[in-house]
């Protein structure tokens, strides 16, 4: 049977085998590195992909170097998460949901690539946007924004400088606009 394996598609053709994606190599896994260290893994292409080495030689076995550690253990920035739609808490930080995570094309790490993971909630403490802009745009100058929101050292800070002459309170409409300002105790807006 001539069938294509469904990994080709993610593999570029005559491409630096060094730069392939990981599904399209094995690697033998190197019993011996130090987590978080630099390490060589030995690996070999999959069948029916097709590489070259730095001279433009077609190439089958080759060395890749890469961090020490397992998939799961990567920053949060390098693998992508399934979100949950009914884990919405108000006034609980701490809840979990499961989530499937998948490690995104360009990262090597040892192990599984899709892997299980408890993340947090999105949570809120009951604070509005449209209250703290509402705020900002009125009584902004005294500070009464970040009071809403749980910084009070921000809020005493504009109330003594009456709002920064007026500087201040123009910029944290904008910020607090946007959304970039929030509640001081990191929950979401409602």
């Amino acid at each position: 049977s001539t069938e294509i394996p469904p990994y080709i598609t993610k593999c570029p053709s005559n491409g630096l085998c060094s730069r392939l994606p990981p599904d399209c190599m094995t690697c033998n896994t190197n019993y011996s590195c130090i987590y978080g260290k630099l390490a060589t893994f030995d690996c070999k292409v999959k069948p029916h992909v097709h590489c070259v080495d730095q001279n433009n030689h077609k190439q089958e076995n080759f060395t890749i170097n890469m961090t020490c550690q397992f998939c799961w253990q990567l920053a949060t920035t390098d693998y992508v998460c399934t979100n949950s739609t009914n884990c919405m808490t108000v006034s609980c930080p701490r809840q979990r949901y499961n989530a499937t995570c998948t490690v995104r094309d360009h990262i090597h790490c040892l192990g599984n690539r899709v892997f299980p993971k408890m993340l947090y909630c999105n949570w809120t403490g009951g604070y509005k946007w449209s209250t703290a802009l509402a705020l900002s745009i009125t009584l902004g100058g005294f500070g009464a924004d970040r009071f809403y929101l749980g910084q009070w050292r921000e809020g005493l800070g504009k109330l003594f400088s009456f709002g920064g002459l007026g500087i201040w309170t123009l910029i944290d409409v904008l910020l607090i606009g946007v959304g970039y300002v929030g509640p001081a105790d990191g929950s979401l807006y409602i």
